[in-house]
């Protein structure tokens, strides 16, 4: 590079946006994968909020002494049924009818692309809840899991493997 007052020779300048583009090129690579990180960490917020909003809901729900009358259900495999529910929300249970009170949700209602499932296990039937060491064996204890799935955004548009959020609580009967 000289140093008089003709300025930069042309060659000079072609390096220099040479090198500039090379820099600009890599910025722009990483960004549409950031924005992929960040959309799917957005969904799996979403998707914790729509668990754990199940799982207050099954919190409060009424307890009661005989299993196919109970609001929770028993099932591990198949959704809770009720018989005599009279909790308004989510589905409203019409007495002496059998009704779902926590139905499985192929579409949450205001969150499209999110799929909610909710599933209680009695842990007074052999083998409990927990593993190992940790399993409990009591009838006054049933276990609610609630599993809510979506399918994050790749680089082509929606994936193709659905993501889940899994929340688990333990459920004591109010005495």
């Amino acid at each position: 590079m000289r140093l008089d007052a003709r300025g930069l020779t042309l060659a000079e300048v072609l390096v220099a946006v040479a090198l500039i583009g090379i820099g600009l090129v890599g910025v722009m690579v990483v960004v549409p994968i950031a924005s992929y990180g960040l959309q799917e960490g957005a969904q799996v917020s979403t998707a914790t909020f729509l668990a754990e909003q199940r799982l207050e809901e099954a919190r409060n729900a009424p307890w009661q002494a005989n299993p196919p009358n109970d609001c929770l259900g028993v099932g591990p495999t198949a959704p809770p049924t009720s018989m005599d529910c009279t909790r308004p929300a989510p589905t409203p249970c019409v007495a002496k009818t059998s009704c779902t009170t926590f139905p499985d949700e192929p579409s949450v209602p205001g969150y499209g692309g999110y799929r909610r499932i909710l599933r209680v296990t009695d842990c007074g039937v052999a083998p409990g809840c927990g593993v190992g060491a940790a399993t409990v064996q009591d009838p006054n204890l049933r276990l609610v899991t609630v599993t809510v799935s979506f399918t994050p955004l790749t680089g082509a548009g929606v994936g193709t493997i659905q993501k889940s959020v899994t929340l688990q609580l333990l459920i004591a009967k109010r005495l």
